[in-house]
């Protein structure tokens, strides 16, 4: 998201060598080398306030070079101080409604909105915006700058009915005033563009991307800095339907333009890197995101220092990884540093701290550790509601991690209508066609399925399904899961014959899109291998069982519980068949990962417990049965 917020100020009056250390400032904020920066910055400051007095609008101009530096470290409480000062030089030596005095108060919103303090951000960009139309002409370029930063308040507030008509009349501005092929109307297009997608309207924001991308390739070639932005845009926004074949080329790309330009250990270098390893994770190449997210973090670390909330973001990347191959303890410390780093930089109250208690909730929720997600659950819902208002699409996400923890507890009745008001909140903010509805219907649905209740399901798999298909492609991967949805509702009902198809038809789309290798892929062989041993023809399934276990092995390592689980179906299928000396081995290893990856008091761990111990007493091991049941119902007990 572009934030036009004012520049870097080049100004003259205060002296050769006050202009000699602005210049120096600037081309170090460019480079990302903002610790050397804020020293310049600093003698800057203080060489004008020297020789033109404290109250010069001068010093106003260093002051704001010097706020910005900090900003950019997420130093708000340090740039705070100096945004204000630098306002009120200004309104004393040039008037309340000068055009630079709508500069600073546009630049004091948007510290305000980067710390998630929406109610005090607005009231500063309207006065900007009034300053600017009475000042300048309401068609001036300025006051396009003014109405994109108004717009982004909106739209970070989920508002963006009223965004969309700001955001085109800065649009419109900028074209009449500069040309259609202006580099600023670059900046339009892509947060248009941006509001779109956020609303899943990808056919509507993907020639506006192009557009933009059209623009900056015509005035600035093809391997300026500036492209690399809209390439990650328009990236992003393939990622989104799953297209990855067409993400990746951009990203990299982007990652070259940046590396050559900027140097390779830049921030901007280190957000291309990130956005190249989440296209490499979300289709299950694990190996090569980890490489990425890790450069990523060093780069921040080393540039931004160790505090700085877009470490926090690369933390959540590295951690989320690790979540995905089961790898729970490695995650957990990086959540929670990020969770630390949030807290300290932005309040205890902004978005992105609630972003990262659900991170920390699902690790919890992921390992069966109800206990611990819940508050963390409820934190975040409640800190969503207060900084978003209650029908922010992010207070929907809230509500549904917070119903799917019900849910997994058997808790239905909590889970129902969080759920509800969930999809609610999106049908609202979002369209009744977006792909997040789809989200919601499906959680509703399969709350319903797992209570019995399969007439209320089917219609709502249905609709998922439907609008899937319609804003993503037929294609997309979650239109396979949508699909597997459907088919288990059927295959639970014993309809075996209307499942099948659905379920060969999720996993011919997961090969295609995410390869042959992919987590997902290997969860679709799962679901058509559990239809065939529900329906006895155990040849079938356990050739598939084998070949989902052999890429979860090899994809997430031999002690990932969806290892675990493969291994316990395929002893399933041995124990039907009265094959005891197959089966054995593979429940004593499924016991065994899921204690080392989950802990020993994990309701997968009980369950483990009982198909070993119906083993033994199948093979008349009573004795080691009953110490085997004995330690499943305390775990049980202990659950309660």
């Amino acid at each position: 998201m572009l934030y036009l917020t004012g520049a870097m100020a080049y100004a003259q009056g205060a002296g050769r060598e006050w202009e000699t250390l602005n210049q120096e400032v600037i081309k170090l904020y460019q480079a990302g080398k903002y610790d050397r920066a804020i020293v310049v910055a600093k003698k800057a400051l203080e060489v004008a306030e020297k020789r033109v007095g404290t109250e010069h609008p001068n010093v106003a101009k260093s002051l704001t070079n010097l706020a910005y530096l900090y900003n950019a470290q997420g130093q708000y409480a340090q740039a705070e101080p100096l945004f204000r000062r630098a306002l009120a030089i200004q309104e004393k030596a040039l008037g309340p409604d000068h055009p630079d005095v709508a500069t600073s108060l546009n630049n004091l919103a948007g510290l305000y909105q980067a710390q998630g303090q929406y109610a005090q951000a607005e009231p500063l960009f309207r006065r900007a915006l009034a300053i600017r139309e009475k000042a300048l002409g309401s068609d001036h370029p300025d006051v396009a700058t003014s109405l994109n930063n108004l717009a982004g308040l909106h739209q970070a507030q989920g508002q963006y009915a009223q965004a969309e008509p700001l955001y085109k009349r800065a649009l419109d501005i900028r074209e009449k005033a500069l040309g259609s092929y202006h580099l600023d109307v670059v900046a339009i297009l892509n947060n248009l563009a941006e509001i779109y997608k956020a609303q899943g309207q990808y056919a509507q924001a993907e020639p506006l991307y192009k557009r933009a991308m059209g623009i900056q390739q015509n005035v600035l070639g093809l391997d300026h800095p500036d492209m690399a932005t809209t390439l990650n845009n328009l990236a992003e926004i393939y990622r989104e339907q799953g297209r990855y074949d067409l993400a990746e080329p951009f990203l990299k790309h982007s990652l070259g333009i940046l590396e050559r330009f900027l140097g390779a250990d830049h921030p901007d270098v280190a957000t291309s890197l990130n956005n190249l390893a989440i296209i490499y994770k979300a289709q299950g190449q694990y190996a090569q995101a980890e490489p990425l997210f890790k450069r990523a973090l060093a780069i921040q670390e080393n540039v931004l220092g160790p505090d700085h909330p877009d470490v926090a973001q690369s933390l959540n990347n590295l951690a989320a990884l690790y979540q995905a191959q089961g790898q729970y303890a490695q995650a957990e410390p990086l959540f929670k540093r990020a969770l630390t780093i949030r807290e300290k930089a932005l309040g205890s109250d902004h978005p992105d701290v609630a972003t990262n208690l659900n991170n920390l909730a699902l690790l919890y929720e992921a390992q069966g550790q109800y206990a611990q997600a819940e508050p963390l659950f409820k934190r975040a819902l409640a800190i969503r509601e207060k900084a978003l208002g209650p029908n922010h699409p992010d207070v929907a996400t809230s509500l549904n991690n917070l119903a799917g923890l019900y849910q997994a507890q058997g808790q239905y009745a909590q889970a129902e209508p969080l759920f509800r008001r969930a999809l609610a909140i999106r049908e609202k903010a979002l369209g009744s066609n977006h792909p997040d509805v789809a989200t919601s219907l499906n959680n509703l649905a399969g709350l319903y399925q797992a209570q019995g209740q399969y007439a209320e399901a089917e219609p709502l798999f249905r609709r998922a399904l439907d609008i899937r298909e319609k804003a993503l492609g037929p294609n997309h991967p979650d239109v396979a899961t949508s699909l597997n949805n459907l088919a288990g509702l059927y295959q639970t009902q014993g309809q075996y014959a209307q499942a099948e198809p659905l379920f060969r038809r999720a996993l011919v789309i997961r090969e295609k899109s995410l390869g042959p290798n992919h987590p997902d892929v290997a969860a679709g062989l799962n679901n058509l291998a559990g239809l065939y041993q529900a329906q006895g023809q155990y040849a079938q399934a356990e050739s598939l069982h084998k070949r989902t276990l052999a890429i979860r092995e090899k994809v997430l390592g031999p002690d990932h519980p969806d290892v675990a689980t493969s291994l316990n179906n395929l002893a399933i299928i041995y124990k039907a068949q009265g094959q005891y000396a197959q089966a054995e081995p593979f429940f004593r290893r499924v016991l065994a990962i899921r204690e080392k990856s989950l802990g020993p008091n994990h309701p997968d761990v009980a369950t483990a417990l009982r198909n070993l111990a119906q083993l033994y007493r199948a093979t008349k091991r009573i004795a080691e049965a009953e110490q085997l049941e004995e330690r499943a119902a305390k775990i049980k007990a202990g659950d309660k």
